[in-house]
């Protein structure tokens, strides 16, 4: 959503701290808030004044006409406002259609003034810019201002001046006040686009001879501008329209669209309703909620929401178990449904999303049986066979009825199977797999029946196709009235008849923004999308890919691999647009896959060229001003702008915007291979693809589809493209799929009845639902919210109707009604259906087949110790997050690591003490020895510590596996302490472990006797260091420096943690030893003191080491030297 109301606190602070005007500005930042919680003797220490001025208090929460309602306390003094207050607060009171509780109320100086002195002023945005009205008797009592306010428009990018202010806006107001007036809508609206404000509304604004005075005030402003104006704003806050509480699980689900590309959306309307959603997509979540309240299901449904923009698994996990968590808090007598719908995605990979929700549902099982909830679920778009399996799978596993349909059912044919108005088919057919499409098909494509019967609820199975016959002459004219609402006099079908001129409506750029021929650049690194056009051009046949380049300012110049059908090609990335644009004459659409943030520079940059006549602006929250200077500018130079906040648009046969028509299944299945004879314009990129599916399923197919984006302000309008299909002779009839909010379909209702509009027109306005609500609700679209009642959808489809159009009586029935005016059509020839000609198949890549789980390949590597895959990082079976939660430490992750087993806290403690006393021993032992001179010489810390590393061996630091495996042998085969010693004397070998250069029995090393303590503490058994420990007393009797030295004291006590600590087999623990694990704990540890040497010798600037002669002893050799 872009525009969001703010409390008249938020907004007056804003006007006090940013306003810049010569006028004075009273009673800045004079103002209360109390709630319930207020502390009266501490408010008045905060603000003196309240005890010496008369006051007014209201409420501020966002209630219109408060001085009507008798909300406003005026002139009174504290005592008075305290018992004013004490008579509301935490109150139900009912504003129009809403009841709400009183919570918040504002307080501010009272300020005494005649009728005269009061004025209004507002600024409100529109397309073509911003409207300031003004009239010169405000109050409570200013009725309609839009029918006597003077009204200005100041276009986008103009700016306003003092002498056309009072030339237009205050021929009324007496002379000695328009000068301080002037400057202060000048001041005003200055502040109005600096702050990104979309609405702003002061009524009473006072004059007197001390100042101006803002008395009541109302605003909104765009919340997408917040990357702008966060140091001007701060933290908004943005208040629920009155009648409807904050929740803290709405507040959850906002912050986690705030921090995600996605979009994610929820607001609570009854918390007490049976009646849940969870819905994909910004239009279809809008279309199951007017179904909802269409079947009567309105007072029992208890939200409205959306998850879109392909949400990561963990992010609709979390959005899932928010809503399940809300609808297992109290029980409902007749059960509970669960409405998981959506349309068909053009890109979200449904199996993904789907498994978020899954686990959802396993996590609530048992709540949600015991409110006895049933679950529907409808999806289509990228793998979503799988993710309908899923779903279905889960419903066996746990109990829970869970009724599975994708695309082979209407989308909102589960809304009448949840409500009980429509039976529940037994056994759904499955529709074809994802991997169909490198199969041609096309020959067992299933006629759709006339009714709504026999088509998209219940469809036929293949064996019970219907096949084509020839269309009748002519059709009844109750098959027609019949579908739609209200009932409209049959008109007939003229064609294409010339249209006639129209001066009521705005021409188009462009007839034709697409060909067979037409070349794009994609600005930004969409490798995923650009293959998804190179795919669809490849099965359009095409001769050429419809991509010339890509454009990626964070890389520098190179070639970026596609398919082509079978073969492999490079295209050309740019590292700026220029050098794209002149390599790439023949290229006429850009398609921006930019962020928010640079989206608007990067299309401004664009218009420079002027070989582009055609801009896709795919990123969604781009503030409203920025896009109308986009408008602006595309307009003076004849460009189609399509969004932004898009999913583009498709010409089958011909060329498709990025992800748009999803893949290559679903373009197949719609039939978008090839044209087909009717062309449509929708808002909702998701929609769109339903649309795709619907037209494909009732007609010949789709000719040309644009979804022109859910902004309030879209690059292009429906009746621009409504325009250019009339003007397109392939285009036989036109379907619009318009949205509540706004008033562009006023203007098709003009074209049909002017005549510039001849071809039929088909047209639902989606929203219904809006007026059945007793509070407003933002729906997920940012222009899908109606300021004023004709731009609310129930209007305009009634305008609609009026005017000439074919308007269903609900989005259920809208292919029916589609169905039957293309039959008419191919009954009076002005539609001759061709025959089917079979696209050329296209190989499926390896990385999507693998998705699908259609092959398999033999791993490179295998690994049991850590998965990175998921959202969470996993160590051995164990989430990151649990280490941390259960305070592992360093000891027990080495251990999930190493030896893949939560060991026990002390052998976790005794890992990290080995660390500890294995990591330095000094700059004279090898290792540290070449590390220093690695790092003298000038080397990185990487080179320095390998030089260290690689002196370790069974001569240094390397003894602890081979101490390990000598001792183990001995003891497991019996022999007493004084035979080992013998035998290895024998043998002439050195026992490892055993011996140190500088330390002895007389001169104990420390390390050892800490290590002996805590074991001898901690360990449950230390059979194999008791046996060590004898061998010792042995040796040191010869000589007393063959003491267990510390490498074989850790490598014999690990010997007894692996096979005592419970976590590991005979076999298993012998196995560590024997490919190397315990030599693995000196290694890690002398890496500290390595690198401890390394850092030491650069913060001393040591220079080149070179050793001295006097160390060196110089030989002959010995043949000589005799």
């Amino acid at each position: 959503m872009s525009a969001k109301a703010i409390s008249e606190q938020t907004g007056k602070e804003f006007l006090y701290k940013h306003i810049c005007t010569s006028a004075a500005v009273q009673n800045r930042f004079r103002y209360a808030s109390v709630t319930a919680e207020t502390d009266w003797g501490r408010i008045t220490q905060d603000h003196p004044w309240l005890l010496s001025e008369r006051l007014v208090v209201k409420p501020d929460q966002l209630i219109k006409r408060r001085g009507k309602l008798g909300l406003v306390g005026i002139d009174l003094d504290l005592d008075g406002v305290q018992e004013w207050v004490r008579q509301r607060l935490m109150r139900e009171t009912t504003v129009g259609k809403a009841k709400g509780v009183l919570k918040n109320f504002l307080i501010e100086p009272f300020v005494a003034h005649t009728q005269e002195q009061e004025f209004y002023v507002c600024i409100y945005a529109t397309r073509e810019g911003d409207y300031v009205l003004f009239h010169h008797e405000g109050g409570v009592d200013v009725g309609d201002v839009d029918a006597k306010a003077q009204k200005l428009l100041v276009a986008v990018d103009d700016k306003l001046s003092v002498d056309t202010i009072k030339e237009q806006l205050l021929t009324h107001v007496p002379e000695d006040k328009q000068e301080v007036l002037a400057s202060f809508i000048i001041g005003l609206f200055n502040f109005y686009e600096d702050l990104y404000f979309t609405y702003l509304e002061i009524n009473p604004l006072v004059v007197t001879h001390d100042g101006v005075f803002v008395l009541d005030m109302a605003a909104k402003i765009d919340a997408t501008a917040d990357y702008i104006c966060k140091a001007k704003w701060g933290d908004v806050e943005f208040p629920p329209p009155f009648g409807r509480e904050a929740y803290p699980e709405e507040a959850y689900i906002a912050d986690l669209d705030a921090k995600s590309g996605a979009s994610l959306k929820l607001t609570l309307l009854n918390p007490r309703g049976r009646i849940w959603t969870m819905v994909a997509g910004g239009g279809a979540s809008v279309v199951y909620s007017d179904t909802i309240c269409d079947l009567g299901g309105v007072d029992e449904l208890a939200n409205y929401g959306e998850y879109s923009g392909a949400p990561s698994e963990q992010q609709t996990y979390d959005y899932a178990k928010t809503i399940l968590s809300l609808m297992t808090r109290e029980k409902h007598h007749e059960g509970k449904v669960l409405i998981i719908g959506g349309s068909i995605a053009n890109f979200t990979n449904v199996a993904a999303t789907f498994k978020g929700i899954v686990r959802a549902i396993k996590d609530y099982q048992g709540p949600l049986k015991e409110n006895e909830v049933t679950i529907f679920v409808r999806r289509g778009g990228p793998n979503y066979q799988e993710g309908l399996r899923v779903m279905g799978e889960v419903g066996k596993t746990t109990g829970i009825p869970i009724h599975v349909f994708g695309t082979e059912t209407h989308m909102t044919a589960i809304v009448g199977m949840a409500l009980g108005h429509r039976p529940i088919p037994n056994q759904p057919p499955m529709a074809a797999h994802t991997a169909n499409f490198l199969l041609n098909s096309s020959n067992n494509a299933v006629t759709p029946a006339t009714t709504r019967t026999a088509s998209f609820s219940e469809p036929k199975s293949a064996n019970d196709a219907t096949p084509a016959k020839k269309p009748k002459e002519g059709l009844p004219a109750d098959s027609l009235n019949s579908l739609l609402w209200p009932l409209r006099s049959a008109g007939s079908f003229t064609g294409d008849c010339k249209a006639k001129a129209s001066s009521g409506c705005s021409g188009a750029k462009a007839t034709t923004l697409f060909s067979s021929h037409t070349k794009s650049i994609v600005w930004g690194m969409q490798t995923r999308a650009v293959q998804g056009m190179l795919d669809f051009d490849y099965v359009c046949s095409r001769d050429e890919p419809s991509v010339a380049a890509m454009v990626y300012p964070f890389t520098g110049d190179h070639k970026q691999k596609f398919y082509w059908g079978h073969k492999e090609i490079l295209l050309p990335v740019y590292k700026n647009m220029a050098d794209a644009m002149k390599k790439h004459p023949e290229v006429d659409v850009l398609i921006s896959f930019a962020s928010l943030r640079s989206a608007f520079d990067s299309t401004i940059e664009t218009m420079q060229y002027p070989q582009i006549h055609t801009i896709a602006i795919i990123a969604e929250g781009i503030p409203e001003a920025l896009t109308r200077k986009l408008i602006k500018r595309a307009d003076e130079k004849g460009i189609t702008i399509i969004g932004p906040a898009t999913v583009g648009g498709i010409k089958p046969g011909c060329f498709k915007i990025g992800n748009t028509g999803g893949m290559l299944d679903n373009i197949l299945a719609s039939k978008l291979y090839r044209p087909g004879s009717v062309a449509y314009v929708s808002r909702s990129g998701g929609m769109s693809n339903e649309l795709n599916n619907i037209v494909s399923r009732t007609t010949d197919g789709v000719y040309e589809g644009v979804a022109i984006g859910g902004d309030r302000y879209p690059g292009s309008t429906f009746m621009d493209h409504v325009l250019r299909y009339q003007d397109t002779p392939g285009v036989k009839m036109i379907v619009v799929l318009g949205e509540i909010g706004g008033t562009e379909e006023y203007k098709i209702c003009e074209g049909i009845k002017e005549g510039r509009i001849t071809k039929p027109v088909v047209c639902w306005c989606i929203g219904t639902c809006a007026t059945m609500f007793s509070s407003e609700v933002q729906f997920g679209h940012a222009g899908a919210c109606a300021n004023q009642a004709s731009e609310t959808a129930v209007a305009k489809n009634q305008a609609l109707r009026d005017g000439g159009a074919y308007v269903p009586r609900s989005f259920d029935e809208l292919g029916d009604v589609i169905k039957v005016v293309y039959d008419e059509l191919v009954a009076k020839g002005t539609i001759v259906p061709a025959q089917e000609v079979p696209p050329p198949t296209v190989p499926m890549d390896y990385s999507w087949a693998r998705e699908l789980g259609l092959i398999r390949k033999p791993a490179s590597f295998m690994t049991s110790i850590c998965d990175e895959r998921g959202q969470e990082l996993i160590y051995a079976g164990m989430p990151i997050t649990e280490v941390f939660k259960e305070e592992m430490g360093l000891g027990g992750v080495l251990g999930l690591l190493w030896f893949q087993r939560r060991l026990p806290r002390y052998a976790c403690q005794f890992i990290e003490m080995c660390l500890m006393v294995t990591a330095d021993h000094g700059p004279a032992v090898s290792g540290a020895h070449n590390t220093i001179v690695c790092a003298r010489a000038g080397k990185d810390l990487i080179s320095s510590l390998t030089s260290g590393l690689l002196t370790i061996g069974d001569r240094f630091g390397g003894a602890l596996d081979a101490a390990a495996k000598q001792f183990s042998k001995a003891f497991d085969s019996g022999m007493l302490p004084m035979e080992f010693v013998n035998k290895m004397k024998k043998d002439g070998k050195l026992i490892m472990g055993i011996g140190h250069r500088v330390k002895s029995i007389n001169n104990p090393d420390m390390r050892v006797q800490i290590l002996k303590d805590y074991v001898k503490q901690h360990f449950p058994t230390t059979q194999m260091l008791d046996y060590a420990l004898d061998v010792e007393k042995i040796t040191t009797s010869k000589k007393p420096n063959l003491i267990l030295n510390v490498d074989g004291f850790i490598g014999v006590a690990f010997v007894d943690l692996l096979r005592a600590c419970g976590g590991f087999t005979r076999d298993e623990a012998d196995e560590f030893v024997e490919i190397g694990a315990l030599n693995g704990i000196f290694v890690l540890g002398r890496s500290m003191g390595f690198i401890g040497h390394y850092l030491d010798q650069k913060r001393l600037k040591q220079g080149l080491y070179r050793h001295p002669w006097d160390d060196i002893s110089y030989v002959l050799p010995e043949h000589m030297s005799m």
